[in-house]
């Protein structure tokens, strides 16, 4: 992924993760509100490593050459 996508996409996964995350604190005494943080939380910390990861975009040497 280029810097631009990577962007984008952390972006957004960390946006969906928060409102997730605000929907079960919010309607915290409802039943149904406990899916939300269940898919809240991985959301949330897999678009902060898309966000955070620099070394991505980095190529390796061979080393059996």
């Amino acid at each position: 992924m280029n810097l631009l996508s990577r962007t984008i996409t952390g972006l957004v996964m960390v946006i969906l993760g928060l409102f997730l995350i605000g929907i079960y604190i919010i309607y915290f005494e409802k039943e149904g509100s406990f899916v939300a943080l269940i898919y809240g939380i991985p959301i949330l910390i897999i678009g902060l490593f898309v966000l955070l990861n620099k070394k991505e975009d980095r190529i390796e040497r061979r080393k059996d050459k």
